[in-house]
């Protein structure tokens, strides 16, 4: 009997470390790579950054996640200064610069990858873009899924592809990855690989285009 007893409440235990262990990777943060270590995961320091005009080199190197191929890649590159409104009509200004890149799965399928950076010319801006797009995807229904304080997922679809597109502040930087599965994918099917590329590659466009001197995480 008092095995039994010890054998249920064993049980019980590692059932309760799993949930946890699921929660805890639902709520870290965006900038986690294909590896899923929760230092990876959680919200990097604030810093400021770079445009550049290579962003796709910024992808290569590793893979964006587990049994993921980088493959061919475009740079979209905008060196010129945009104007953005912000509160009373000022209108902060902004330099942008992206990636769109296919990428080959670990069974071979065609996944595709693109990333959007826009460094403002200050944190306080970045902080009134970034609310303002995700008040936004919540007027449109679209989310958000909360990743951290000053980061959020939204599902996205691609002419039929289920992707997942990946939001995040940090410091002066607003960036954008969206990541697009193979045709005739499920959503559920595929999530984890998408999370995981969109992660991956916010990890390292953010640290790619943090200015020296910022905070290290």
């Amino acid at each position: 009997m008092d095995g039994s007893r010890g054998a249920a409440l064993r049980r019980a235990r590692s059932a309760a470390l799993v949930g946890l262990a699921a929660v805890s990777a639902a709520c870290s943060g965006a900038g986690g790579g294909g590896n899923g270590e929760d230092a990876d995961r959680a919200a990097r320091p604030p810093g400021s950054h770079s445009w550049t005009g290579r962003p796709c080199a910024l992808l290569r190197g590793a893979s964006p996640a587990d049994g993921f191929a980088l493959g061919t890649a475009t740079d979209s590159a905008s060196p010129g200064a945009r104007e953005d409104i912000g509160e009373d009509g000022a209108r902060a200004r902004y330099r942008r610069t992206g990636c769109l890149a296919d990428l080959r799965g670990p069974d071979g399928s065609s996944w595709k990858l693109t990333t959007t950076a826009s460094v403002y010319e200050g944190a306080r801006a970045a902080r009134q873009a970034y609310r303002a797009r995700e008040d936004l995807d919540q007027a449109h229904g679209r989310g958000p899924e909360k990743v951290h304080a000053d980061a959020y997922a939204i599902p996205a679809d691609d002419r039929g592809r289920p992707g997942r597109t990946l939001l995040l502040r940090n410091g002066d930087l607003v960036l954008t990855v969206s990541a697009y599965a193979p045709y005739g994918s499920t959503a559920r099917d595929v999530r984890r690989g998408l999370e995981q590329i969109v992660e991956g590659a916010a990890h390292r466009t953010e640290r790619g285009l943090r200015a020296s001197g910022s905070p290290a995480p």
